[in-house]
């Protein structure tokens, strides 16, 4: 017997329909590549969104066709996030921050059909037109008198001309929730980047979830600055979510600096702001220095990578802002795990609290995970015995665009679909989930396992470092032993033997780095994450003093 309800397709156009009727005067805020500063609001996005997909269809794009974006977080992206995605088209957003090859690579991969780009990417548009077999044209997103000139591209088209000709007139179409509306490619260090394509279902499921109270907690009340790229797993989600839930939102565009940022944060009153620890980083840097303080932003969404402890208590002890700890991956949509607080941990001391806010949380309602041993069974949840991590659920990818990369993919041993995350983890009896290391990354030392995260956090506590990552080195004996690479803080009196004798007393004495280096910098992913891939090559024959 099936229920007596009304039916209808989730898709993402009902996003922006619902932000227009019930919140069209509240205003997105972007800074502009141009260099100012625009305003406007859901209900002038909207109508543009419709302008677009017009333009679109008369470019001839078609149902399922793929369009490229290499943009920055600003209103015309969030226009293509709609106008593609809701006339049926798949909405592919590259991440500029890649090598060329490997933008020319996606591109093609994914077969897009046009690629929109802003200014500050005419340079890798201008060395991957050539290569993109299947774009029809390029379409800079700017006005006419911002144009770029003699580019050498051909088929180049200019955004707003496009907008100002077509009409507004345009009825989203219905059709099956299960039809992909966006794809993004993973930014793996090793080979090339696979295809994870989202459906609307997915999308609608994954904001549904993530804005609730005990996941990112975000409401019609919130001005939110997504921080982490609308190129990078849709800004985890953001976009979506401030439609759903009519909350003003505040697009840095290229400014991702400290002062460009705080500017922001203070003059639109941001209430929430989501990003990764180095851009944080660059922001508390920046505060301190300067002895400012957040006026209205009273928490902030740190993911991407593990959330130093340091940096959570700079955060909620020096500046009050509370700290929601979270992870997730590109074939998660992202959301996976957010730290949220139960009342037990609120009644805690304040040390039993930051000891759990330093995990990565419990799962949102709609992802089940697991933790499973190298027999494949699963381990039990005491929050002491590490295994690999699986996921599953509504908005976790089942296999990758075009089956690129499908062997990553598993059924366990109870002929159940599970996700194999690659991250190392134990999970405690509340649920409440913590990485100690990817798998590649975690260093085997006589046979035990030493986890890299946590070695790394306490270098990050130490007021004289300013990033610190660690690897596995080569031991004849151990097999593996830990070198910790540092960036000191600017003026900053640090040698070797003061940051390993501030490990005394925090971790087993055998889990103590060997040795350290430092370094002017570390090398960046297009995420924002250390590429240990890149030092572990830089440090391939580096001799330890215990050797």
């Amino acid at each position: 017997m099936n229920g007596l309800m009304m039916s209808g397709e989730l898709l993402v156009s009902s996003l922006i329909v619902h932000a227009d009727r019930h919140h069209g005067d509240t205003e997105i805020v972007s800074r502009r590549v141009e260099g100012d500063i625009h305003r406007y609001t859901y209900r002038d996005c909207h109508r543009r969104a419709r302008q677009l997909a017009n333009v679109l269809t008369g470019l001839g794009v078609k149902h399922s066709d793929r369009v490229g974006t290499l943009a920055w977080n600003g209103y015309r992206h969030l226009e293509l996030y709609y106008a593609i995605s809701g006339m049926g088209a798949v909405m592919h957003t590259i991440n500029p921050r890649l090598h060329p090859d490997q933008v020319a690579y996606i591109g093609n991969h994914a077969e897009d059909q046009y690629l929109f780009f802003d200014l500050t990417f005419l340079p890798t548009v201008k060395l991957i037109a050539a290569h993109c077999t299947t774009v029809k044209a390029f379409i800079a997103m700017t006005d006419r008198a911002h144009m770029p000139q003699d580019t050498g591209i051909a088929n180049l088209l200019c955004y707003e001309e496009l907008i100002d000709a077509a009409s507004d007139d345009y009825a989203w179409p219905s059709f099956d929730e299960d039809t992909a509306s966006a794809l993004c490619y993973t930014s793996g260090t090793t080979g090339n980047p696979k295809g994870v394509l989202y459906s609307h279902r997915s999308t609608l499921l994954h904001t549904y979830s993530a804005a609730l109270p005990d996941a990112l907690n975000c409401s019609a009340r919130d001005v939110i600055l997504p921080v982490v790229p609308m190129f990078h797993v849709n800004a985890w989600g953001l976009p979506y979510i401030a439609c759903m839930v009519g909350a003003k939102l505040v697009l840095p565009g290229a400014g991702m600096d400290g002062k460009s940022l705080y500017e922001l944060l203070e003059t639109e009153q941001v209430t929430m702001a989501a990003g990764v620890p180095t851009i944080w980083q660059g922001l508390l840097s920046y505060v301190e220095t300067n002895g400012f303080k957040f006026s209205t932003m009273h928490r902030t969404v740190i993911g991407g990578a593990a959330c130093p402890p340091a940096m959570l208590r700079k955060f909620q002890d020096d500046f009050g802002v509370h700290v929601l700890h979270a992870w997730g991956m590109t074939e998660l949509s992202p959301l996976g795990t957010v730290c949220a607080l139960k009342p037990k941990q609120l009644a805690a001391s304040p040390e039993e609290r930051y000891a759990v806010q330093a995990k990565q949380g419990r799962a949102v309602f709609g992802i089940d995970m697991k933790i499973v041993g190298e027999d494949g069974h699963a381990l039990p949840w005491d929050g002491k015995t590490s295994g690999e991590l699986l996921v599953r659920g509504p908005w976790v990818v089942n296999s990758y665009f075009r089956n690129e990369g499908d062997a990553d993919l598993q059924i366990d041993i109870e002929g159940n679909g599970w996700f194999p995350t690659g991250d190392i983890a134990h999970i405690d009896a509340d649920g409440y989930l913590h990485i100690t290391d990817r798998n590649k990354d975690v260093i085997k030392s006589g046979g035990e396992w030493i986890g890299s995260i946590d070695l790394e956090n306490i270098a990050m506590a130490h007021p004289a470092v300013f990033m610190a990552a660690c690897i596995a080195v080569k031991h004849p004996k151990w097999d593996e032993r830990p070198l910790l690479v540092v960036v000191k803080k600017p003026g900053a009196d640090l040698d070797r033997d003061a940051l390993l004798a501030f490990y005394e007393g925090k971790i087993a004495k055998w889990w103590t780095p060997d040795d350290v280096a430092f370094v002017d910098a570390l090398p960046m992913g297009a995420t924002g994450k250390i590429l240990k891939n890149r030092l572990r090559e830089q440090f391939i024959n580096y001799t330890l003093p215990t050797v």
